[in-house]
């Protein structure tokens, strides 16, 4: 639906014009003086924020420095070429089912974050051989080995858990034959006992985490059209994310500025928003930061980092405080055809809401009509756990 719906014709000069004019500067930086540092589950189940949690400084084998991975999947000098067969035929949906997954197997694993990051986020190659196509913005099922006993005293398998896919259909090698999942460590820690329960912790997670080079991995899908990017390369794209929400946002990223897509070549402006807890729990920075340099006109990127900076009210700087910022610019897009995306904790929902409410209220805008008209239209597209 999200896919095929029509949205007002774009005009890259009135994208310029709101990216540009509103915040001065753009070219040379997206950041408003904020250092672009380098080297600092989707829908998986996760408990309160208060239960799953890991210590900065916790090794769990994978090390504590932060593996960049620009240098390892954007191609120096230009745009990757890719097999374009893939832009061809119908949207994948649902191709493998749980009882006849896919066995994956994983190429690599690595930590990306930095050491004072709250908690281990991994960037995590599978290969899939072309048999598992998928389309940027959906999702895959991952069913962890092993079983569980169920509320009727039986065991069972584990059911599925889904994960944003955080590449395009091309993969990091730009071949097709691999996808790509972020994935944070969820681990459960007992302040009774100080220390962590094993018991308790994200089953699914870790053992992704943990999983090495030519570990099989049972898989479901692709599923999912809410996420999907409009038909018109020309469309501007508004992203929101929270921590390993950024998942399906790098996918997007990366088809607009990293690959030669010669067929959906990109025209339209990116800006992302991006919340964190602190600057070594930024995720993708290096390839955003590549991005930037090569495209200043067409790409912007605002951080929350909810432990280093304010909001306008001096409490703790979160997404919604970083969007409400640049209220009337992203209203402006929005008016004018720009697609929104959401993906990472509904806790950041209700504040985004409340402030684009007031923009209508001040503009003498209906609040209600206005929403439910960017819905109608395809624009407004929400994944939140």
């Amino acid at each position: 639906f999200f896919f095929h719906t029509p949205h007002p014709p774009s005009n890259m000069a009135a994208q310029m014009a709101c990216f540009n004019v509103a915040v001065p500067g753009l070219a040379k930086s997206s950041f408003k003086g904020q250092s672009l540092k380098s080297a600092s589950a989707a829908r998986a189940p996760v408990a309160s924020k208060s239960a799953f949690t890991v210590r900065a400084g916790t090794d769990y084998g994978l090390g504590l420095a932060l593996n960049t991975t620009a240098d390892k999947c954007i191609k120096k000098g230009g745009r990757a070429p890719v097999p374009l067969e893939l832009e061809k035929g119908a949207m994948p949906l649902n191709t493998f089912k749980n009882k006849e997954p896919f066995t994956g197997k994983v190429r690599s694993v690595e930590r990306i974050v930095g050491p004072n990051a709250t908690g281990e986020t991994a960037h995590i190659i599978i290969e899939h051989g072309g048999k598992m196509p998928f389309w940027e913005g959906q999702s895959y099922g991952i069913i962890p080995p092993g079983t569980k006993v169920n509320s009727k005293g039986k065991e069972v398998p584990h059911g599925v858990r889904l994960y944003s896919i955080a590449s395009t259909r091309y993969g990091d090698d730009f071949d097709g034959q691999t996808a790509t999942l972020c994935v944070r460590r969820a681990t459960f820690w007992d302040e009774a006992t100080n220390a962590e329960d094993p018991v308790r912790k994200g089953i699914c997670s870790n053992f992704l985490c943990d999983a090495k080079p030519g570990a099989e991995v049972m898989m479901t899908g692709p599923t999912g059209q809410v996420m999907l990017l409009p038909a018109d390369p020309a469309t501007p794209v508004i992203m929101v994310a929270t921590g390993t929400g950024i998942a399906p946002m790098r996918a997007y990223i990366r088809r607009f500025f990293v690959e030669d897509v010669k067929s959906w070549e990109y025209k339209g402006l990116a800006w992302l928003f991006m919340g964190v807890a602190n600057s070594d729990a930024k995720l993708y920075d290096d390839e955003f930061s590549e991005c930037l340099k090569r495209f200043p006109g067409q790409f912007r990127v605002d951080y929350a980092l909810s432990r280093e900076q304010s909001n306008s009210k001096g409490g703790k700087m979160y997404i919604q405080d970083k969007v409400e910022e640049y209220k009337d610019q992203v209203f402006q897009l929005l008016d004018g055809g720009a697609h929104m995306y959401f993906c990472g904790l509904k806790g950041m929902m209700p504040g985004i809401l409340s402030m684009l409410e007031g923009v209508c209220k001040e503009k003498g805008v209906n609040y209600a009509e206005w929403l439910e008209n960017l819905k109608h239209k395809g624009q407004w597209h929400v994944e939140v756990y």
